[in-house]
């Protein structure tokens, strides 16, 4: 591939780059960012603003041990990744600490929890058991002291706008060009690379193309005549409540922790004087602007309000996202060896914000047919999309 630069305008408006990223969420923008240290980037984004869907609609934490094994690997390599972008995207902290408290109140959530503990033990950041009655002293707005408990010490808060926005920014500063409202409608092979038109009639002439279009990103690749992934979006819920009494939402001076049930039918996060609350649902949707359902926010209530003396009694916003999963809730990188020059960087279900930083890296690694980087321990074979099929 060429060296970094700005795409140039070719004749009739075309813009020619090594490679088009299609997506301008947060999987696109840290790709492309990776991508441009070393090629000419084209990144495209359907809407006029960016981000707008599920990376603005992020629960915006950072936690060890979530998601499946290859994800876990991620988040950990990711760790130190974000201790490193502020210098070099003259960004903020990213991360600031917030504990996870995991509770469990029946049998299920119970099984659940022992089993997390069980099979991560040893990984890093995994969640460690944690006394019953000094969980309740770390959350004393839950209930009851839980049946069962375990603390991951590591999670964080992440500063999501500043994130993408520091990589939107390295990104430009890098010589890659962003283009929003461009909504790509048709996506052709054109001899040894591609041609994409928008629906606002840019055209990009690129070598490659890196589909990181989230929730849409089997679509684009129908687009394109390459077979998807399988991927389905689920829609998630969150809501904002107020708090009567707002002290109650430190502890010693410091934030409650997020509190999760372990069998993932609920979780509460405090926000200013407002908590997060969210019934953990996962609904199959089509790609799309996400809406809350009444009903799931009414569910949010009455789970967080069984397990705490919260008393949430009203709504001040409430909004839904998509967490798009590939059957096997591992990420999708790379190409099929008959569509050459199509890649995948798809599938990041609920860990697209906590993973970003590893998962760019690897994902570049693996566009421009380079080693992996040395602190990501993990064999891109596990994400390789030719394991879907």
């Amino acid at each position: 591939m060429g060296t970094a630069g700005t795409g140039t305008a070719g004749t009739a408006g075309t813009v020619t780059a090594d490679v088009l990223v299609i997506g301008g969420g947060i999987a696109g923008v840290s790709v492309a960012w990776e991508l441009a240290a070393h090629a000419r980037v084209v990144l495209t984004e359907a809407e006029d603003d960016l981000p707008v869907h599920s990376t603005a609609r992020s629960a915006a934490t950072y936690i060890p041990g979530h998601g499946s094994g290859p994800f876990r690997a991620l988040i950990d390599a990711s760790g130190p990744r974000f201790a490193a972008l502020p210098a070099l995207l003259g960004t903020p902290p990213l991360l600031s600490p917030r504990p996870v408290l995991h509770v469990a109140d029946d049998d299920l959530a119970a099984d659940h929890l022992a089993t997390t503990v069980r099979e991560q033990h040893g990984e890093p950041g995994a969640p460690v058991a944690l006394d019953p009655e000094q969980a309740w002293r770390r959350v004393p707005v839950l209930r009851r002291a839980p049946r069962a408990a375990a603390w991951t010490a590591g999670a964080c808060d992440v500063d999501t706008a500043a994130l993408h926005d520091g990589y939107r920014r390295g990104l430009r500063a890098r010589g890659g060009t962003v283009l929003r409202g461009a909504r790509v409608a048709a996506l052709e092979r054109d001899g040894s690379g591609w041609t994409a038109t928008t629906a606002a009639g840019h055209r990009v002439r690129a070598e490659t193309v890196v589909d990181a279009a989230g929730a849409w990103a089997d679509a684009v690749a129908a687009l394109a005549g390459v077979p998807g992934a399988g991927l389905t979006p689920y829609r998630r819920t969150i809501a904002a409540c107020p708090v009567a009494d707002p002290s109650v939402l430190t502890v010693d001076g410091a934030v409650l922790p997020m509190v999760v049930d372990a069998a993932e039918r609920w979780y509460l996060k405090a926000e200013a004087d407002t908590v997060l609350v969210s019934p953990a649902d996962e609904t199959p949707a089509e790609p799309g602007d996400a809406r809350p359902d009444e009903l799931d926010v009414a569910l949010a209530l009455d789970r967080v309000g069984a397990a705490t003396t919260l008393g949430l009694r009203s709504v001040r916003t409430a909004w839904a996202g998509l967490r798009t999963f590939a059957p096997d809730r591992a990420p999708v990188l790379g190409a099929r060896p008959e569509h050459p020059g199509f890649f995948f960087v798809a599938g990041q279900g609920g860990s697209g914000i906590e993973s970003a930083p590893a998962l760019a890296a690897l994902a570049a690694s693996v566009v421009l047919g380079r080693p992996s980087p040395a602190d990501i321990d993990l064999d891109p074979a596990a994400c390789s999309v030719t394991r879907l099929t």
